[in-house]
């Protein structure tokens, strides 16, 4: 990222934050004029929330909103933010983005995600969910899973089978659906820290208008391909040097240290995983101006977080009196992501933290897999029905208890 760059973001962010200041205007004022600036998605077209600029401005600008004190809005809404508003920006129609974007940003309108399905995970392609056309509408019947928010959300981005005499990639279409539509059954999935912050979803007889499709029918596995590209790219989001995971691992080491229970094996672990941190948020930072195209720094970053997540919380439990002595495992709703929540019981962060080689794209073979075909350029073995074969794997954010990913 160019200085030049940067400085633009901070003149912009600056004439907008001297007309609408943090600590007098209401959150959602203050959302709805950044939309109206192009300070939403500042990569986006004109009209769209966005200024045309380049997509490297983006973690700019937003971090110079969060730093002059603007509620994060990510964690409340992350599928809507980080994979709803580049799908709807690149495939949908300029009605769908006058009726989507605005709402998504300003906190009105929150979203999920239906991709993954109990027999189409890391096949996704090979998903059962009919959408059958019935005149100006479609009839969707199937199930989907690993719906991280679902029971909080409004809208649902839908890939579907609408053509099963296709090749598999080939039959699907991609849709918005109405969360609250008659049909629709949100099921809560329990984790293994006791939240459930995911769903399972039973869609039934849902009509979905034929307007509420994105791009043309059988276009489905390529508009796919954007939000899972966009997907990947958010769970390598970069913290300052020192935050995120390390910086509970630095605390919980300070506090054994001053009890007289950490030993130069703990410090030396500690140290070897503040380097490896250190390492991977740099290459997170190279990333940054490439995020938004789909290719395979995004699948090493997760590879690499998945594990270095894991890692860090064991030291952390490793240090702590209590181990794993956890005090309630009561369900509860989560009413926002848990991903990358540093906030909390290192307990309860080592709990999630199985999750991290899951969501965002099965990790073990799959993801090594996919690493090692996108490489050499080989054949993955995927048959010759895909335009754009994009990652191997299932969804994002969808895989709780089986374990997930993010980005450090």
């Amino acid at each position: 990222m160019t200085r030049p760059a940067t400085a633009t973001a901070a003149d912009l962010v600056a004439d907008f934050l001297a007309e609408y200041p943090v600590d007098s205007t209401p959150d959602h004022e203050l959302r709805a004029a950044r939309y109206r600036a192009g300070l939403a998605f500042p990569h986006f077209r004109a009209g769209f929330g966005g200024l045309g600029l380049s997509a490297d401005l983006q973690p700019v600008v937003e971090n110079l909103f969060l730093a002059a004190g603007c509620k994060d809005w990510l964690p409340h809404n992350v599928i809507g933010l980080a994979m709803a508003a580049p799908t709807i920006h690149a495939h949908g129609t300029d009605e769908q983005r006058r009726t989507y974007l605005q709402p998504l940003f300003v906190g009105e309108d929150r979203w999920c995600q239906l991709f993954s399905e109990p027999d189409a995970g890391s096949d996704l392609a090979s998903l059962t969910t009919r959408a059958v056309l019935d005149g100006d509408r479609y009839i969707v019947t199937g199930q989907k899973v690993w719906s991280s928010l679902a029971h909080v959300a409004r809208w649902g981005l839908l890939l579907a089978r609408t053509d099963p005499d296709q090749p598999k990639h080939r039959g699907l279409s991609y849709f918005v659906v109405d969360m609250t539509a008659p049909g629709v059954d949100v099921r809560p999935l329990r984790q293994i820290t006791g939240q459930a912050e995911f769903n399972e979803v039973f869609l039934d007889g849902v009509e979905v208008p034929a307007n509420n499709r994105i791009g043309a029918a059988g276009d489905g596995w390529k508009i796919a391909m954007t939000t899972l590209s966009s997907e990947r790219g958010l769970t390598q989001s970069t913290p300052q040097r020192g935050e995120g995971p390390i910086s509970q691992a630095l605390g919980t080491f300070r506090t054994a240290a001053a009890t007289g229970t950490a030993d130069s094996g703990d410090r030396n672990r500690l140290i070897q995983l503040w380097i490896d941190a250190e390492t991977n948020r740099l290459t997170n930072l190279r990333h940054e101006t490439t995020q938004h195209v789909p290719g395979l720094a995004g699948s090493i970053a997760k590879l690499r977080f998945a594990e270095l997540n894991k890692a860090i919380y064991e030291l952390c439990l490793d240090l702590s009196e209590d181990g794993m002595l956890f005090d309630s495992y009561a369900m509860t709703r989560p009413e926002h992501s848990t991903l990358g929540d540093t906030e909390g019981d290192v307990r309860t962060a080592f709990l999630r933290s199985l999750a991290n080689s899951i969501e965002g794209g099965t990790q073990g073979n799959v993801k090594v897999r996919e690493v090692g075909v996108r490489s050499s350029g080989c054949s993955d073995g995927g048959g010759d029905d895909r335009e754009d074969p994009g990652p191997v794997g299932g969804d994002a954010f969808e895989g709780a208890l089986d374990l997930g990913d993010s980005g450090q």
